[in-house]
């Protein structure tokens, strides 16, 4: 995710904390400095919230590392100020395997909770909660009911959350997965509502920032399946660009720029004069002129380990691998020859023609199987 920062890589998943956490960090010092506090208190705030985002992440981690048990592997984790989000590269199409994904989440906040209530019994301490502005032994405490809010919360049928999407994968157990989608997405965005209107009357912000997310979530990931159903039944071939241009190695990033401007076309494959070697990006190509660096060779600024696909590749599959690889072109071959190109771009707009020309045709049927099932009117002689 753009503007984050590496924090490491564990268990081959990188883990990024966008800038934006930063400035939750801020305002909490700064709240605990309005209201008084000491340094002392301030800093056990932060402690408390890096804690608590510790265990998002490891929430975060159940979920990828549930996934890869089914083959699913994660581009990345990332924390934001509204939590974390585990990028998986795709979402298991099997029922029950979505629900174990969905459920692993909850269930590490289950661990941690459990495993501190332990610990709190064992050191003797009181159970109660008394915010993030804690000191002393209640940390531990409210460190379990976070926890257990995180469970609470995230177990809501609100769709894209976890309960939402252990909705989907029951109720697609008895129906299509599309059909499932579409109802989980709208008990979603039917919470994500009473969210706002909660939000607004109580004055609490960040629900009606949850609200907003969870509503466009839900929107979103309708029409990311509904899509996935219309293209697994085609070929790469289908939907590739099939007359393109190439560049060579040594042509400057201005040449590039040039002929996208000339041809609409936005990235290039680049060839050594005998095969290809690498792909060019239009926004590599714009990032590099705006840095002035214009004269150089395009070689500098291609991606040598962008992916190719087969063109008798189904189409879901290449998709697939464009989410895995964070490509958002493919090559095509036929054998070891480039017989064209496959983009988001492309693809969308492919998307929306076939679509049109699916309504259209269906429309262009009702009237005759409505004909069909008029009554003949009886001939008398």
């Amino acid at each position: 995710m753009r503007w984050s920062l590496k924090l490491g890589r564990f268990a081959g998943i990188g883990v990024y904390v966008h800038w934006t956490f930063f400035l939750l960090l801020a305002w909490i010092a700064y709240v605990g400095m309005a209201a008084g506090e000491n340094a002392a208190a301030v800093a056990m705030s932060l402690i408390f919230v890096l804690a608590l985002f510790a265990c998002v992440v490891l929430h975060e981690f159940g979920h990828a590392l549930t996934a890869r048990r089914y083959g699913c592997g994660t581009r990345d984790i990332t924390l934001l100020p509204i939590g974390g989000v585990a990028r998986l590269e795709r979402i298991p199409e099997v029922p029950m395997q979505e629900f174990w994904v969905a459920v692993a989440g909850p269930a590490v906040n289950v661990v941690i909770a459990a495993v501190l209530f332990v610990v709190v019994a064992a050191l003797g301490q009181g159970f109660e909660f008394t915010g993030i502005m804690t000191t002393g032994g209640s940390f531990l405490a409210s460190l379990m009911w976070v926890n257990v809010a995180l469970v609470v919360f995230n177990m809501l049928p609100a769709f894209p959350m976890d309960g939402g999407r252990v909705l989907r994968a029951l109720l697609a157990t008895r129906m299509s997965r599309v059909e499932a989608t579409h109802i989980a997405a709208g008990v979603g965005q039917f919470m994500a509502i009473l969210f706002g209107v909660f939000g607004i009357f109580s004055g609490n912000w960040m629900l009606l920032f949850i609200a907003f997310f969870v509503y466009i979530g839900a929107q979103a990931e309708a029409q990311a399946v509904e899509m996935r159903s219309i293209i697994r039944d085609y070929r790469v071939r289908d939907a590739m660009i099939r007359q393109f241009n190439t560049l060579r190695e040594t042509d400057l990033v201005a040449d590039a720029a040039r002929e996208s401007s000339a041809s609409h076309q936005k990235d290039f494959p680049v060839t050594d004069g005998k095969e290809i070697v690498g792909l060019v990006f239009y926004r590599d190509v714009v990032k590099a002129l705006a840095q002035g660096e214009g004269n150089q060779p395009v070689a500098d600024i291609m991606r040598r380990d962008c992916p190719s696909v087969d063109e008798e590749a189904p189409l879901d599959r290449a998709l697939d691998k464009m989410n895995a690889q964070g490509c958002s072109t493919l090559l095509v071959e036929r054998g070891d020859e480039l017989v064209g190109m496959l983009s988001e771009e492309q693809l969308g707009q492919w998307l929306m023609l076939h679509s049109s020309i699916r309504k259209r045709s269906s429309e262009d049927l009702l009237p005759a199987a409505a004909h069909a099932r008029r009554p003949k009117t009886p001939v008398h002689s």
